[in-house]
């Protein structure tokens, strides 16, 4: 049954169809809600860009219209429309962890017989020199397995009769794994801004950093409204996920002998973070200078 995305109340129906007028057309008429006297999904009437942009502005209304009211199904299916934005992500995940990793080695390839280097560098430019369908099959593998660890982990943590958080009383068991994955896959749609480098050219690891932060946020806020939770416990679900993506990247780099790759010290990721966060704030106020200037 369809909500109420502004009190959550449920509804019978969130439009009804109007008298149609001279031209033969008919008037959708949204229906307002009993318990909170607004309209029950403003959504109906929107467009894609408008829900999107409020999906990147983390409204908890665009969630509720998404997840309750239109992804949602009977049977607990992947809607198709899911199922493309699942693997169009996939595919921008692997140009980000591959450019970053590649970026975060050195501007050049390492030559692997060279004396002095590393054995993880010597393996990446061994991976580096061979044919690019090869190393786009493994960074997709790699991309593939850690985003099964990352949904994996997340649905045992909710849908499963064995989870700690359900046997703790912590969260109570949600019966629909799907629509788990569902909720992580929409809240993750900020992942494509890379596309924006067809027009701009930025640093893709800072970018993929900043990208980071902004799909966890929208994740937490995703998984609270979906599983109706708190922000203590559906910040515990995403760092769950975060950390179980983690492990298996580091458990893939290591069987392929890239163990030292794209790794560093906690301190030197937080101090690239804070610097690629004040890049980002004096980028966004040169913007607005000029915006103001005309």
């Amino acid at each position: 049954m369809p909500i109420c995305i502004e009190c959550r109340h449920p509804v019978k129906t969130l439009w009804r169809e109007g008298g149609g007028g001279k031209s033969g057309g008919h008037n959708i008429r949204l229906t307002v809600c009993k318990n909170c006297g607004r309209f029950c999904d403003k959504y109906v009437e929107h467009d894609f860009v408008v829900m999107f942009i409020d999906l990147v502005l983390i409204k908890p209304q665009v969630y509720r219209h998404l997840l309750h009211n239109t992804l949602m199904k009977d049977k607990d299916e992947f809607a198709p429309s899911i199922i493309r934005l699942g693997i169009l992500l996939l595919l921008f995940d692997v140009y980000l962890t591959w450019a970053r990793i590649e970026r975060g080695q050195s501007a050049s390839v390492p030559d692997p017989d060279s004396p002095g280097v590393s054995h993880a560098s010597a393996n990446f430019g061994r991976l580096a020199q061979q044919p690019i369908v090869f190393q786009y099959m493994f960074f997709l593998l790699l991309c593939t397995l850690s985003t099964i660890a990352f949904h994996g982990s997340i649905r045992f943590l909710t849908s499963s009769r064995l989870s700690p958080l359900a046997l703790l009383g912590i969260l109570p068991r949600y019966s629909r794994p799907n629509s788990v994955s569902t909720a992580l896959l929409v809240s993750s749609s900020t992942k494509l801004f890379p596309i924006l480098m067809v027009i701009w050219e930025y640093d893709v690891p800072a970018a993929a950093r900043s990208l980071g932060w902004a799909v966890v946020a929208n994740n937490v806020e995703a998984l609270k409204i979906l599983l109706d939770c708190g922000y203590g416990t559906a910040a515990l679900l995403a760092t769950a996920g975060a950390v179980s993506r983690w492990a298996m990247g580091r458990a893939v780099l290591w069987a392929a002998g890239l163990e030292g790759v794209d790794a560093g010290s906690g301190a030197t990721e937080v101090a690239e973070d804070g610097r690629a966060f004040m890049a980002m704030l004096a980028y966004l106020r040169d913007w607005a200078g000029r915006l103001a200037v005309g």
